[in-house]
């Protein structure tokens, strides 16, 4: 993981400036666009023009500010930005690079945001060989601003935020995320989300990954986990929630061998212990359960 660095709280402010931009895009378009004027981009996953044009209020914010630096950004592979599928590759075949990129959500909870729910947001975070060192998420409704740099702490609105204390998942409230894109999984799911009523103190779903894990940073939720993730959906939310106390891992378990890098993708699940994070696998993966 990268060493601290004086870099880092400079690259949380421009990150925090670039979430504020697409935020305030989401704030001038809420309630005026809907699910018809959105496109389809697979099953049940939707873009619209408010994605557009905050992703565009992003970029130029880092463009203007780190014009040598690399972009993924969830809406666009044109000019400047990297295209995924080659990050990663790229992640996954030889170490990342040391030039920060930048994973941008430029609306996370699009469904949310067309339906008028308040569970959206804009997230913005930036990985150094493979890790996230410094991320900022906009909840524009609500008016919250999160961020965070390693080494600097977690921060809500100016205030520091800690994981909670929970020592007991069953006493524990856990977030979620479905597999609304691809409905073949769902009946694997549901059975995991049996296996974690029971084992749990609840079971939450907001549609915001970046969100989930804010609020897990901030002690509200005490896990996290969701089988099928991209790095802008969580690229923010891991260096708030690291920064916070908490922790995380792929599937493969909280003690393998190799470090999970976000750049590849895939299942996320984050606690606020290690101890949660271990009854979290056991629950989930306990099929026997």
């Amino acid at each position: 993981m990268p060493e601290h660095n004086p870099l880092w709280p400079v690259l949380a402010d421009v990150a925090l400036e670039a979430a504020d931009a697409a935020a305030e895009v989401h704030l001038r378009h809420l309630h005026r666009v809907r699910m018809a004027e959105a496109s389809a981009k697979g099953h049940h996953d939707y873009v619209s023009a408010v994605d557009l044009e905050a992703q565009e209020a992003a970029l130029a914010i880092l463009q203007k500010h780190r014009p040598g630096d690399r972009i993924m950004a969830e809406e666009d592979t044109g000019p400047g930005n990297t295209d995924p599928g080659t990050a990663l590759a790229h992640s996954a075949g030889t170490p990342p690079s040391s030039t920060p990129l930048w994973v941008v959500d430029p609306l996370d909870g699009t469904r949310n945001f067309l339906h008028g729910h308040p569970a959206f947001c804009a997230s913005v975070g930036v990985v150094v060989d493979g890790f996230p060192v410094a991320g900022a998420v906009v909840v524009p409704v609500s008016g919250e601003r999160f961020v965070a740099w390693k080494g600097g702490g977690a921060w809500r609105n100016g205030e520091p935020i800690q994981v909670s204390t929970c020592t007991d998942l069953s006493r524990g409230l856990v977030a979620t995320g479905f597999p609304f894109k691809r409905p073949e999984e769902i009946p694997t799911y549901l059975e995991a989300l049996g296996r974690m009523l029971r084992a749990s103190g609840g079971v939450r779903r907001e549609g915001a990954a970046a969100l989930d894990l804010c609020r897990l940073a901030q002690g509200v939720f005490d896990a996290f986990w969701e089988d099928r993730l991209e790095p802008w959906d969580v690229a923010a939310g891991l260096a708030i929630l690291s920064e916070a106390g908490g922790c995380w891992s792929g599937k493969a378990g909280p003690d393998g061998p190799h470090p999970h890098r976000i750049l590849e993708g895939g299942p996320i699940r984050a606690a606020s212990s290690p101890a949660i994070l271990r009854a979290l696998h056991t629950a989930l993966d306990d099929h026997a359960g």
